[in-house]
């Protein structure tokens, strides 16, 4: 059975974005056939893999306006030693798309409209979402079934994780009645301080939520990873970063 899971928090810096590259890429390594969305207009994901955002013609921009078909916007990604791994690239063009789909009927569902017609094809959907609570995140949890949230070990861990709860809880009121949180993964853990650990405490005290086994450690070879358009279990395949979302990829699958 497919699953559509956004990997969504509106702070920047968490692990967002890597988490949604390096995610994608593990499961994919394990045989999993997958699509990521990438849902940010900064485009990261996209760059991520080594796509040049500036020369791509179908982007989710075009999608969202109906000016493409999904299916005219979906790009394998073309990386030695990856397979079965697509998506649908981004661009700078995206941060216009709020203000051009304010005339249109029912736009928190444009994205699910879109995917409804292929999300039989893949195992599993990855939404990356912008670092905002906007229409564009509004489309990805409609879509969604579930929302993976990173946390990064970070005195400010919990701001605003309450209003993301509570923008989760208004879509699976008014617009998406099976949407649910996936769970909570923490991100940048340095072993070494008392402020990683005591934040991963206090995250567990606090939310009353699914939260994962798998901690994925501050690791240079993963910020090194994207320079090269490169996922981290093929840029750096034995590094620590590889090995910890490896580990969440098969925690996610057995949960499912």
């Amino acid at each position: 059975m497919n699953k559509v899971i956004a990997i969504a928090n509106q702070k920047g810096g968490v692990g967002k974005t890597t988490t949604a590259i390096n995610l994608s890429a593990c499961m994919a390594e394990k045989g999993k056939k997958v699509l990521i969305i990438d849902l940010d207009p900064q485009g990261n994901t996209t760059s991520g893999f080594g796509i040049d955002k500036s020369k791509i013609e179908n982007t989710v921009y075009e999608l969202m306006l109906d000016e493409c078909s999904i299916k005219e916007a979906i790009k394998k990604i073309e990386i030695d030693g990856v397979d079965n791994l697509y998506i649908i690239p981004s661009n700078v063009n995206l941060a216009g798309a709020e203000i051009e789909l304010l005339g249109i009927n029912e736009k928190e569902y444009i994205l699910k409209n879109a995917v409804d017609y292929i999300s039989d094809d893949y195992d599993y959907v990855f939404i990356d979402c912008p670092p905002s609570l906007n229409m564009l995140t509004v489309n990805a949890m409609t879509t969604a079934d579930s929302v993976l949230v990173p946390i990064q070990c970070e005195y400010y861990a919990l701001e605003g994780i309450s209003q993301l709860m509570h923008t989760i809880d208004l879509v699976k009121q008014r617009l998406n009645k099976k949407l649910t949180i996936n769970g909570v993964v923490f991100t940048m853990y340095d072993g070494r301080t008392n402020l990683s650990n005591d934040v991963v405490a206090t995250v567990k005290e606090n939310l009353n939520t699914r939260i994962y086994k798998t901690i994925i450690p501050r690791n240079v070879r993963l910020a090194e990873a994207p320079s090269h358009g490169l996922p981290i279990n093929i840029y750096d395949p034995k590094s620590a970063g590889a090995e910890s979302y490896r580990s969440l990829a098969q925690e996610i699958i057995e949960n499912e």
